[in-house]
């Protein structure tokens, strides 16, 4: 048996927690982390899912080959053992898909599939657009088949290659023939090129695409179509299907992002998804619903990537906290040994607020969905649709910013080994940065938000009731600094979401005053706007956090930790957006450095802990993958060891030496 680095052994055992504790709560109770483990063990044990070659050490065309193997393998073997251990199949629906994709985007698709898994959108955005937007006629024939990936595989066309977020310029259309009943689809331009989705290169057969539809020559808005693109049996490309890969990312290549050009392609009239708006066989048009509610999929997606930062800022946190305590330099009283270097403070500042915000955002992550499945499962207000998409496009921009934030930084906090590439730290950071912007551009989702929080600040003004996550609208904009120091700190991000808001809203009514048109307003306050979402993204988070925290410190053995965790959080969002609250409210230099002091006490007293705590995500080795956070500690051993392995060390002398170097030292160029 390998031994155990003794700093992190001590450290084990010297814990005011069980990890065991914490993982139990982290899993949402015991069967469901056994679950998790066995299944995880399944395939951990299973040598046809080792990488014989590291992903890394390959090309782009063998990556995808090697990716599409295993993740066949997967969904197939995954199958097979929920059959073995009498796991009825599930029916298909919104939690179904949910909890799989769960699965794809958490511990065991990120141990199996670093570089994201290649059938992804099929799970991820194709199943939920035929939950979402498909009649139940349509969900009969298309459903099941895709579930169980009979004859489909499919993606969600949305974004082209000249337009991602603003949706209305999309160019791709959809002309309604109403002799042949049939839909022709055409993107018109090579920026109408449909561009992103993932699987789309070479995975997939049929696609979501979302087209303007037209009808007799009138316009009926943007309208999803369910389109085959690749022949059932040969996978060939059909007639007028142009297709193909976009090339190598900066991470994320385990996914086959492709691009899709249409020319006069024809489908039949009930593959236009038909739940929200129909298309009658003499081409008139008929509204059933919200048109907003054909975006439907997009907000699932967002809902989840909120758990994906979360997912990924605990990922980096853990092999951080793991690397500052085996790492040892910088004596902090002369002559003394070397100490742990998250025994400096400056460390602890820039670890344990990770660790902190992640769980908080898993927090968060569980209120939004119970909130989207309130809203999509029962008959919603136009009021509730509003501020469910407004909060899945606030929090996606402000934890997937502040979570690619904090894992650069935990990277940095590992000095230079966290830039090796066995780290695992460029993978982690890969996906967070891609989440920052695909599904809704960072810029784009706050804009969105603004709209909502300007309407509702009118309404405020007006005295009508106010929704859930913006009833401080109507509250004094004063707060008188009291003992509590989280309601103080998350009182002041409110005070200043709603002044921060208050500011937008006259300056663009100044706009209006000087002759500027509604929209040229709106971007002359686009500044002010995102400033108030973000806000308004911050408060709410904190808020939500005070909320939880009053029941989870009642929990035996974990209450005191987790109140301590959770109290970080708020007060280092305080300091972390205190020029914005600055700016708005009176605090003293002296209310602030309570704030400080209590900042910096939590920290020394989460200290201890911090090796059980992240301990308790349960991350396995091959979740990490990485030489500066396994759980035995061994980072020196392993960092060797992954040297040792680079090809370019199996030889004593590189061929290029013979062919290029020995001639420019002999002057033979």
């Amino acid at each position: 048996m390998e031994s155990v680095n003794s700093d992190l052994q001590r450290e084990r055992e010297s814990a005011g927690i069980s990890s065991e504790d914490f993982a139990v709560w982290w899993a949402g109770g015991r069967d469901k982390l056994q679950q998790r483990r066995a299944v995880e063990r399944y395939f951990f044990d299973d040598p046809e899912f080792d990488d014989a070659v590291p992903p890394s050490c390959m090309s782009y065309k063998e990556r995808y080959e090697h990716s599409i193997a295993k993740g066949t393998k997967f969904v197939a073997r995954l199958r097979q053992w929920q059959r073995e251990n009498g796991y009825n199949e599930q029916s298909v629906n919104l939690k179904a898909v949910h909890d799989f994709r769960l699965m794809l985007s958490g511990p065991l698709g990120t141990a199996l599939f670093q570089q994201s898994f290649p059938l992804r959108l099929h799970f991820g955005m194709f199943l939920p657009s035929i939950l979402n937007l498909g009649t139940e006629e349509q969900q009969r024939t298309w459903l099941e088949r895709a579930w169980r990936m009979d004859g489909i595989i499919g993606t969600y066309a949305q974004t082209e290659l000249g337009h991602g977020s603003f949706i209305r310029g999309l160019e791709t259309r959809a002309d309604y023939d109403v002799a042949s009943e049939e839909f022709v689809l055409n993107t018109p331009s090579l920026s109408a090129y449909k561009w992103w989705p993932g699987g789309m290169g070479q995975t997939a057969n049929m696609v979501v695409v979302l087209a303007q539809l037209y009808i007799n020559g009138n316009h009926h808005g943007l309208q999803p179509f369910l389109v085959r693109i690749r022949d059932e049996q040969t996978h060939e490309p059909l007639p007028g299907i142009d297709v193909g890969d976009i090339g190598p990312k900066m991470g994320g290549n385990g996914v086959n992002n492709g691009f899709l050009g249409l020319r006069n392609v024809r489908i039949p009239r009930q593959q236009m998804l038909m739940k929200h708006a129909q298309v009658m066989v003499d081409g008139t048009f008929v509204r059933k619903a919200k048109p907003q509610l054909v975006y439907g999929p997009m907000v699932f997606v967002r809902v989840m990537i909120v758990r994906d930062a979360m997912f990924q800022l605990l990922q980096a946190a853990t092999i951080a906290t793991r690397y500052s305590l085996v790492r040892r330099q910088s004596p902090i009283e002369p002559g003394q040994a070397e100490p742990q270097i998250l025994d400096h403070l400056t460390q602890q500042v820039k670890v344990l607020p990770q660790i902190a915000r992640g769980i908080c955002y898993r927090l968060v992550a569980d209120e939004l969905w119970r909130f989207y499945n309130d809203v999509t499962q029962s008959q919603s207000t136009q009021a509730q649709l509003a501020e469910l998409h407004a909060l899945s496009c606030c929090l996606k921009s402000v934890c997937t910013a502040d979570s690619a934030e904090g894992i650069d930084m935990l990277r940095k906090c590992c000095g230079g080994h966290g830039y090796l590439a066995s780290s695992n730290f460029d993978s982690i950071m890969g996906l967070a940065n891609a989440a920052y912007t695909y599904e809704g551009e960072h810029t784009v989702l706050l804009l969105q938000t603004a709209r909502f929080l300007l309407h509702n600040y009118e309404d405020a003004l007006k005295r009508r009731v106010m929704p859930a996550s913006i009833t401080y609208l109507r509250l004094p904009v004063r707060h008188s600094w009291g003992n509590n120091l989280m309601e103080n700190a998350v009182r002041a991000l409110e005070i200043s979401a709603v002044e921060q808001l208050r500011d937008a809203w006259e300056w663009l009514r100044q706009q209006r005053k000087r002759g500027q048109t509604l929209e040229q307003a709106t971007n002359l306050s686009g500044r002010r706007l995102t400033a108030a979402a973000t806000l308004y993204g911050h408060a709410y988070l904190t808020r939500n956090t005070l909320q939880q925290l009053k029941q989870l410190q009642k929990l035996p053995k974990l209450g005191e930790i987790l109140a301590q965790l959770l109290e970080l959080y708020i007060l280092d969002s305080f300091l972390r957006q205190l020029s914005a609250i600055l700016r708005w409210q009176s605090i003293s230099a002296r209310q602030v450095q309570q704030v400080e002091q209590r900042f910096e006490q939590l920290l020394t007293q989460l200290r201890p802990n911090a090796l059980a705590i992240v301990d308790g995500f349960d991350f396995d080795d091959r979740v990490l993958n990485s030489t500066l956070g396994a759980h035995d500690g061994r980072v020196y051993e392993r960092l060797m060891e992954q040297a040792r392995r680079n090809p370019l060390n199996q030889e004593s002398v590189n061929g290029s030496y013979y062919t290029h170097l020995q001639p420019l030292l002999r002057g033979k160029l």
